[in-house]
C-alpha cells in the first residue's frame, strides 16, 4: 500500500480525527494524520476548530453507535473556518454501515472502511474540489497500512500490526464481519519495522493483532508468535507489549518467550468474557474455565509477578445467576489487576443476536456492579506488592490533574504518579525512564517520589 501524493495539496487546512476503540483504531488514525500532514493540512485540538474531521471508530458495543450520531449531528450548525467543513466517518462504523451513515447524518461528506485507508486523501480532494459525497467500502484488502505515513501519537512508543483480521467467529463478536478474516503480516516486515523504530529512537512498541497468539498460521501454517518475541528481544526496543491474546491460542512457548525475554514487559491480557463453560460454549470462545485457570497457572508458575488483565462480558444472553456466579469465582481465584467490564451489547449480524433472552436490565446492571467491586478489591490488593519498591517509569506527561505531577507507566503497565523536583522539567523527563519510588498504592495507580539523578 503506497502513498504518493502532491505534498501541499491541503495546504492551509486544518484537521482533527476522534477515534474510538481498540489499539488498531489508533494505529489506523496516526496513519490518517500521517497521510493529511504530508498534503500539508496541521491538526487541532477540536471538531469545530478544523476544516476536516476524520472519525475512526469502533462497532464493538452500541455506546459507540450512539456517541458517533452524537457527535457528528452536534456539528450540524457550527460555522467550518472556510464555510465548508468535510466530514469523514471510518473504521468498523463506516465498513458495517457504508451508504446508510449518508443517509442518517446529512453532514456525513465522506465514509471509508477499514480496507481503504490509503484511499482518504483522494475521496477528501475530490470532496473539496467537487462538493460532492462519497462512500467507498471495499470488501477486503491484501495490504496493510503500514507503507502509509505516519503521526505516531508518541515518539518514544509506536504500535506495530503484526496481523489483521480474526478467524475466532465469537459469536457476540462482529469484528470479524468488519475487519475481515485473519490475515498475518510476512515476518521480515516487522523485523525491519522493529528495527528502524529502534533507530527513530522508539522506547516501547506494542504488537498489535486481533488475536496475536495465532500470528502466522496463515502464512506458514503453525502459529508463530514466540518467534516474533523472540526477534523483538533483540530489536534493541527496551519495552514490547501486545494486544490482544485469545486463550486457546496461547501456547506454552509464548509463555517460556515472555518469561526468558527481558524486554517483554510483564503483563498479559487475556480476555476471558465468563467463567461459565456453558455461555462460553454459546459465546464460541473454544475453551473452559479450568482450560483458562491453567493457562493463568503456567504464566505465573513461568513469568512469575505478572499483572494479569481481562475483558468480561455481563449479561450474555441467557446467562443465569449460577452462570454469574461462576465468573465472580473465577475472577477470584486469578485476582486481575485489571478488568474491562461490559453489559452484552446486541450487535445486528452475529449469531447471538438472534438468541431471545428476557433478563432484566437491573439484574444484569445489579450483576455487573458486583463484579467491578470484586475487580476493584483485587486490583487493589495487586498494588499493595508495590508498595516500598523502586519501578522504572516510562514517563508519559503530566497528570491530567496537577502539571506539577509526571505520569508515567512501570514495566507491568501501572500508572504512576510522581512530583516533579525543582531541578526536573517534565520536557526534560517525557518520553525517557525514571526511577520512582512507591509510598501509595491505590485501587489504579500508584504514587512516589523521583529517586536518582
Amino acid at each position: 500500500m503506497q502513498f504518493v501524493h502532491e505534498t501541499n495539496r491541503l495546504e492551509g487546512y486544518t484537521y482533527c480525527i476522534r477515534t474510538f476503540g481498540c489499539q488498531m483504531n489508533k494505529h489506523d488514525s496516526e496513519r490518517v494524520a500521517g497521510m493529511l500532514d504530508m498534503l500539508g493540512a496541521y491538526t487541532v485540538e477540536t471538531p469545530e476548530e478544523a476544516d476536516i474531521v476524520v472519525y475512526m471508530t469502533c462497532c464493538v458495543r452500541e455506546a459507540a453507535d450512539v456517541r458517533l450520531y452524537g457527535q457528528v449531528a452536534s456539528l450540524k450548525n457550527v460555522p467550518a473556518p472556510k464555510g465548508r467543513r468535510i466530514v469523514a466517518i471510518g473504521g468498523c462504523i463506516g465498513q458495517r454501515d457504508g451508504e446508510m451513515l449518508t443517509e442518517k447524518l446529512e453532514n456525513a461528506d465522506i465514509v471509508f472502511g477499514t480496507h481503504n485507508i490509503s484511499h482518504l486523501p483522494d475521496l477528501i480532494l475530490s470532496s473539496l474540489e467537487h462538493g460532492t459525497r462519497a462512500v467507498e467500502v471495499l470488501e477486503k484488502s491484501d495490504d496493510f497500512p503500514t507503507d502509509l505515513p505516519s503521526q505516531r501519537e508518541f515518539p518514544w512508543h509506536a504500535w506495530v500490526p503484526i496481523a489483521i483480521g480474526c478467524d475466532n467467529f465469537c459469536s457476540y463478536c462482529i469484528v470479524p464481519y468488519v475487519r475481515g478474516r485473519e490475515k498475518s503480516r510476512p515476518f521480515e516486515e516487522i523485523i525491519s519495522e522493529l528495527g528502524r523504530l529502534a533507530t527513530e529512537g522508539v522506547h516501547e512498541v506494542t504488537l498489535l493483532g486481533q488475536n496475536v497468539n495465532s500470528y502466522g498460521r496463515d502464512l506458514y501454517g503453525e502459529p508463530r508468535f514466540a518467534q516474533i518475541l523472540e526477534a523483538a528481544g533483540n530489536s534493541g526496543i527496551e519495552r514490547i507489549r501486545f494486544a490482544t491474546s485469545h486463550p486457546k491460542d496461547l501456547s506454552i512457548a509464548t509463555i517460556d518467550a515472555m518469561a526468558t525475554i527481558g524486554n517483554v514487559m510483564p503483563q498479559l491480557h487475556l480476555p476471558v468474557q465468563s467463567g461459565s463453560d456453558r455461555i462460553l460454549q454459546a459465546m464460541n470462545r473454544k475453551y473452559t474455565a479450568k482450560q483458562y485457570l491453567e493457562l493463568i497457572d503456567s504464566v505465573r508458575d513461568r513469568v512469575g509477578d505478572i499483572a494479569l488483565s481481562t475483558d468480561i462480558i455481563v449479561g450474555f444472553p441467557g446467562e443465569t445467576e449460577e452462570d454469574f456466579l461462576a465468573t465472580l469465582r473465577l475472577c477470584e481465584e486469578v485476582a486481575y489487576s485489571q478488568a474491562f467490564t461490559f453489559i452484552y451489547s446486541k450487535r445486528e449480524g452475529t449469531p447471538a443476536a438472534k438468541i431471545i433472552d428476557d433478563t432484566p436490565h437491573e439484574v444484569i446492571q445489579e450483576r455487573f456492579d458486583r463484579l467491578v467491586s470484586v475487580i476493584q478489591a483485587s486490583a487493589y490488593e495487586q498494588n499493595q506488592a508495590e508498595k516500598n519498591t523502586v519501578q522504572r517509569i516510562l514517563v508519559e506527561g503530566v497528570s491530567k490533574r496537577d502539571s506539577a505531577i509526571l505520569s508515567g507507566r512501570t514495566p507491568k503497565n501501572q500508572m504512576v504518579h510522581a512530583p516533579l523536583s525543582a531541578h526536573h522539567t517534565i520536557a526534560d523527563l517525557v518520553g525517557t525512564f525514571v526511577d520512582v519510588r512507591i509510598d501509595v498504592a491505590k485501587t489504579w495507580y500508584l504514587s512516589g517520589t523521583i529517586v536518582g539523578s
